[in-house]
């Protein structure tokens, strides 16, 4: 299936239905009376968060969901029937703003919550209402109201723990197949990772986490180079980053130092806030290194590059060092499940962010 991590959809809820002015008319019951009902009330659409959905494409197509209207009011005390509701069921992560305006509608993050994206028409009331004292035969009614129009984005963010980033051929996809058992495809050619994939990392029987593989950045890619920057809005929910590098590209004239450094102004151009998450060196493919080089290359690779954060030394072909890193990252999960985001290897100057502000969705 394509995977769709976009959509924009425009929703009409239903409008109500109108109030009936109708009076009693039988026979042997003179001046029966008003009688006319309510008018149904108009159809609503919802949007809820279903776990077995992993992608919008369905929304990519299919633009338009309209819901019917409320039945108007009848005489004889009939009320309208209400139109049934229109339920959009979306993966879970997917966030809803609205189009023409940006502003935030909600995020569905669990499964089975509920959004209400256009409200329907509340039905009009009938003559019977206005019955009185003073006026025994009431004609008036009321219409019933208009149902909610509205043009939205949705975009769907994935939920993982841990976030993979690095150039294109950088061994994210060897190493998630080498944690997890997630099959993304590998092969010895940039850009074989078209699309998000997500891996479940085991670490024991009641502890683990999810990691997820994004398709590689290039140098340029906020200016739209390579696949640009559309797929790291998946990284916006993880907690911890693993930027891997190539330490042996099969290149020559290939710099790890500044494909490092390009990918670190790439997630700067991009978000802020992204730039700020924990971000952890993982130096891959040491076993093209012979062993005794290892240590003096990573150790000139870790200094030119100015890192004084925390790293890792792995081959995710061959296993060797995966299973540190593994419980590494669960033990720093577990340690900060509570916490916040810490502060990255080099920190970025204190800036204040406007906070916009929560929308509440019905659970």
């Amino acid at each position: 299936m394509k995977f769709v991590d976009e959509a924009n959809i425009e929703v009409h809820a239903g409008k109500g239905g109108d109030g009936a002015a109708s009076f009693r008319r039988e026979k042997f019951v003179p001046r029966g009376g008003p009688d006319g009902g309510d008018g149904g009330r108009g159809g609503s659409i919802y949007a809820v968060a279903d776990r077995n959905i992993n992608t919008l494409v369905d929304y990519r197509y299919a633009r338009i969901h309209r819901a019917k209207d409320g039945e108007n009011g009848r005489g004889a005390d009939q009320y309208g029937k209400s139109a049934s509701d229109v339920i959009l069921r979306v993966p879970v992560g997917t966030v809803v703003s609205d189009s023409e305006t940006g502003e935030p509608i909600g995020d569905l993050d669990r499964d089975g919550q509920r959004l209400l994206l256009a409200a329907g028409g509340n039905g009009g009331l009938g003559n019977l209402h206005f019955k009185s004292s003073v006026n025994r035969a009431p004609r008036q009614f009321t219409r019933g109201g208009e149902g909610e129009h509205r043009r939205l984005r949705l975009e769907l963010k994935l939920l993982a723990d841990v976030g993979l980033l690095g150039m294109p051929n950088a061994g994210k996809s060897t190493l998630i197949r080498a944690l997890s058992a997630a099959r993304p495809k590998v092969a010895d050619y940039p850009f074989t990772t078209l699309a998000p994939s997500l891996g479940v990392v085991r670490t024991d029987v009641n502890r683990s986490f999810v990691l997820a593989d994004i398709p590689g950045l290039i140098e340029g890619a906020s200016e739209g180079a390579g696949l640009g920057h559309q797929f790291l809005r998946h990284l916006a929910r993880t907690r911890l980053l693993l930027h891997l590098v190539d330490i042996a590209p099969a290149d020559a004239a290939t710099d790890p130092i500044r494909e490092a450094k390009a990918i670190v102004h790439e997630l700067r151009q991009y978000d802020e806030a992204l730039y700020r998450k924990p971000r952890w060196m993982v130096v891959n493919k040491i076993d093209m290194v012979s062993p005794e080089e290892r240590a003096p290359a990573v150790r000139r690779f870790l200094k030119a590059l100015g890192w004084k954060g925390k790293s890792f030394i792995i081959s995710a072909l061959t296993g060797e060092g995966c299973r540190e890193l593994a419980y590494a990252v669960m033990e720093h999960l577990e340690k900060n499940s509570g916490s916040g985001s810490e502060e990255s290897a080099k920190p970025a100057p204190e800036k204040k962010h406007r906070t916009k502000k929560s929308v509440k969705s019905e659970s």
